[in-house]
């Protein structure tokens, strides 16, 4: 099984890996970037909220902290925002350390509520600093990249990146106490586990990795304010379904969950209009209802249910 899902694993990179060549529209490329970022966020706060079971509503804070590194360098110093996909991570990083410490003396919907205070925060903070930031005005950038292809590349590069890291944490000791505080914190500080260290372990990287995508959406769109980046919905709430979409506590799962979130949004807009809202609101919640574990979670169901209809047709097995 694991052999056979290494191969699968490597198929699908090698398809992702020439998908450009034979894609050369700017609106398909332009989505397949998003579904890239979004992934990377996805798998980012699954290693928090899917495995150390912190769900976290406040890593819009994480997000804009990166992209306004990026976007900073450039205002500030007239640096090339692209050294924000370095400084950007660990701002984050080194910004989520005394969140860290002092939110997680909360728990449950507590520590959720923290998290989300968090992000309004930041979004007020970047607002009225305007000396600092511009404020609401925001900063724009002259991208130095313009071709899709290339930011393709780079998105792509940086979701392996992330999904190595968090495979490599999840499947070591250090993610095998992240489990046993999600599943009972209290029984796994009985036994000697430092929760709030490990719980950091599991932050410290999450933050890393939402800050790189931050940085680099600030490259790719050229433009961002505080609204925007500290957005609680289109990025806390966001990055909480994708991962519910796709399957928490899964290494693909937030990427799967990415791509049908983009596309089917992208649907939904384009044939319903208004609606899509509402309507994709509704398919959200089936999903949630009958595939509580999301769709990789969920996958050996699926294939039972399929095989089942299969051999129901007349001629099947």
């Amino acid at each position: 099984m694991k052999n056979r899902n290494m191969i699968l694993t490597g198929i699908l990179l090698i398809i992702a890996a020439v998908l450009p060549i034979f894609i050369d529209a700017p609106y398909q490329l332009h989505i397949l970037i998003l579904i890239m970022m979004w992934a990377v966020i996805g798998t980012s706060w699954n290693l928090l909220g899917g495995y150390a079971g912190q769900v976290s509503f406040g890593h819009a804070a994480f997000f804009g902290v990166g992209a306004y590194t990026a976007g900073l360098l450039v205002f500030h110093l007239g640096i090339s925002p692209w050294w924000g996909m370095l400084l950007g991570p660990i701002v984050a990083a080194v910004v989520a350390l005394p969140i860290g410490l002092i939110c997680f003396r909360l728990r449950g919907p507590y520590f959720a509520l923290a998290m989300l205070a968090l992000g309004e925060i930041f979004r007020l903070l970047f607002i009225n600093l305007a000396s600092f930031t511009n404020g609401a005005k925001g900063i724009l950038i002259m991208p130095e990249i313009t071709s899709k292809m290339a930011y393709y590349y780079i998105g792509l590069a940086m979701l392996l990146l992330t999904v190595l890291i968090t495979y490599l944490i999840v499947h070591s000791k250090i993610g095998y106490y992240m489990v046993s505080i999600r599943e009972d914190q209290d029984a796994a500080t009985s036994l000697g586990v430092p929760t709030t260290l490990y719980k950091i372990y599991a932050l410290l990287p999450s933050a890393f990795f939402t800050g790189m995508a931050g940085a680099f959406y600030t490259n790719y769109v050229a433009f961002i304010d505080p609204h925007i980046v500290f957005n609680l919905s289109n990025i806390s709430v966001m990055v909480i379904l994708v991962v519910m979409l796709g399957g928490v506590a899964t290494t693909w799962g937030p990427t799967v969950g990415a791509a049908i979130y983009i596309f089917l949004g992208e649907i939904f807009r384009t044939t319903l209009g208004p609606a899509n809202v509402l309507i994709f609101g509704v398919l959200v919640c089936l999903i949630i209802m009958f595939l509580p574990n999301g769709i990789v979670g969920e996958l050996n169901i699926i294939k039972r249910i399929m095989a089942r209809k299969k051999e129901s047709l007349p001629g099947g097995a």
